[in-house]
């Protein structure tokens, strides 16, 4: 095995097979009524839960002619259950970009497997950092961090004005119980395929369950909203990434899991509590000057214990990937190992909202 943790080829299974990109610049030509000549494909890095491949295209013809810079997006070898489809994913990435939420242009979807595997889609490159690290650790992040805050505010408030009474997204199901309810019950599903049981994550989703707050209104949760998942064009937000755990929600959902301690990198500091590039402060206030329903910071603590139980939930199912699923790269195994801390920060949430509860 240590053998292949160095070989490229034997760590991840692929679902794209890039030598045969002439039958994808087939369809691409057929679907776009223009000839389409694929002069580079590359897979990009990240993408633990998705392949992303980067796609050079000359287009001869019509209107998009010209050469292009694409991003094709699908399925790895293994899905998480608790992510969306393709079809779906591009379904939310459409709306959004819609509603005018910075996010790359969707220009095309394929439900035929056979093309390249899986169904895909197809969107812009957008240039830029989304390397979570480059903007935690930048050497000018006490210039431009409350504005980046407020930014990542005002565009996630963008992202909750999509509501199931817009009449859009209805291939995504609207909960029928309290939001919260709804995920501790995805959680549980999904934690119910896993490879060991885990207590403590049990006892976690028993008490987010007994706990759960009233939503005040249901919106359009991005499931992902984090440092990691938006591009960074220097140190201007470009756009919003990864819309594989979008659905019906609470919106401080979202918040919280943007201000959740593992999605600092280590910035934990006040100064620093939204996505580890800025205040709390910064953040809410972006939000508020956009969004009709304004941040309710009561509920916040709650989300945030709900994020690490997610996290840790998500990486039992990306450890199993490799201990039992047949994939044997290296980011596998050690997203598995920190299914443990996630469940200690969650107890440690529990206990100190408990206590704050209690008056202690």
């Amino acid at each position: 095995m240590a053998a292949d943790l160095l070989d490229p080829k034997a760590v991840r299974p692929r679902t794209f097979d890039a030598s045969k990109s002439d039958v994808l610049g087939a369809w691409l030509s057929a679907a776009i009524e223009s000839p389409v000549r694929l002069t580079n494909v590359r897979l990009l890095g990240g993408g633990a839960v998705q392949e992303n491949w980067r796609i050079e295209a000359d287009v001869k013809g019509g209107t998009r002619a010209g050469r292009h810079s694409w991003l094709l997006r699908t399925d790895a070898a293994q899905r998480l259950a608790v992510s969306l489809d393709r079809e779906a994913e591009y379904a939310a990435l459409e709306a959004a970009f819609k509603a005018g939420v910075p996010v790359a242009e969707p220009i095309l979807r394929c439900t035929d497997a056979s093309v390249i595997g899986r169904p895909f889609f197809i969107q812009a490159f957008v240039e830029g950092q989304a390397q979570a690290r480059h903007a935690t650790r930048h050497p000018d992040l006490a210039s431009f961090g409350e504005r980046l805050a407020g930014d990542l505010g005002r565009a996630l408030a963008t992202i909750h004005a999509l509501t199931p009474a817009n009449g859009t997204l209805s291939t995504l199901p609207v909960p029928m119980a309290q939001p919260a309810k709804v995920e501790v019950a995805r959680l549980r599903a999904a934690l119910a395929a896993a490879s060991q049981a885990r207590p403590a994550l049990d006892y976690c989703l028993a008490w987010l369950e007994a706990n759960a707050p009233t939503t005040r209104n249901l919106t359009l949760v991005h499931g992902d909203y984090r440092t990691g998942n938006y591009m960074l064009d220097g140190t201007r937000l470009t756009a919003i990434l990864d819309w594989e755990f979008a659905h019906w929600g609470d919106p401080m959902e979202d918040i919280g899991w943007l201000c959740a301690r593992c999605w600092r990198f280590g910035n934990d500091d006040v100064t620093h509590e939204a996505g580890g590039v800025g205040s709390r402060k910064a953040l809410y206030d972006g939000y508020n000057a956009v969004a009709a329903t304004k941040v309710d910071p009561t509920t916040i603590p709650y989300w945030e214990i709900m994020a690490a139980v997610k996290w840790g939930v998500i990486a039992v199912l990306q450890g199993d990937r490799f201990l039992t699923g047949g994939e044997t790269a290296i980011e596998l195994a050690l997203t598995g190992l920190m299914a443990p801390e996630m469940e200690f920060e969650a107890l440690e949430g529990i206990a100190a909202l408990e206590a704050t509860r209690a008056g202690r």
